[in-house]
């Protein structure tokens, strides 16, 4: 047991949609009080840098609901129950892009929002990449606008705020440090 655990005493769960589902639980602190913890339960995700031959970033916008704001972002998603992480990021790169991959690498994993969720999205990166006639077609509820923007386009994309999410924001720096665009 580690010094700061805290021992769950009682779970109940409080919402089970789609994408997550939320419980609270009541736990035990290290020092013996008591308190409720809200958490989210997510199945994890991928995210995609993509560069091309060109040294372009393949970016995707899209209106993001829960900050009533078109977003724009490296191609991401969820994985699927039993899904694999690699196999995911080649699909949703396909389904976002209509881009295959000649090779695709993981580079690393992260938690989101350790504080209170516990999504872990994988970042892979994807190189040698293919165009796709009629590939893979984007889940119904998915509207999406390719982007190929050279590193500069996007840190100006970042100090406008048009990208703003987290992911996006590492995989820049990771592009950036590793001399990939």
């Amino acid at each position: 047991m580690h010094k700061f655990e805290e021992k769950t005493t009682k779970t109940e769960s409080v919402f089970k949609g789609k994408v997550i589902s939320l419980q609270v639980d009541d736990v035990v602190l290290p020092d013996g009080n008591k308190a409720k913890r809200e958490l989210i339960k997510h199945p994890g995700a991928v995210c995609v840098i993509a560069i091309t031959d060109e040294k372009k970033i393949i970016l995707v916008e899209q209106y993001r609901k829960a900050l009533e704001r078109p977003l724009v972002e490296v191609p991401a998603g969820k994985l699927e129950s039993g899904e694999e992480p690699s196999y995911c990021a080649e699909r949703e790169l396909e389904e976002e892009t209509g881009y295959r991959p000649g090779s695709i690498t993981h580079v690393q994993s992260f938690y989101t929002s350790p504080g209170f969720a516990d999504e872990l999205v994988h970042v892979f990166l994807a190189e040698g990449l293919e165009k796709v006639e009629g590939g893979l077609a984007a889940d119904e509820d998915e509207f999406v606008e390719l982007m190929e923007v050279t590193l500069s386009e996007a840190e100006q994309l970042a100090k406008e705020e048009r990208i703003f999410d987290a992911k996006t924001l590492w995989a820049l720096q990771y592009i950036r440090l590793n001399g990939l665009a």
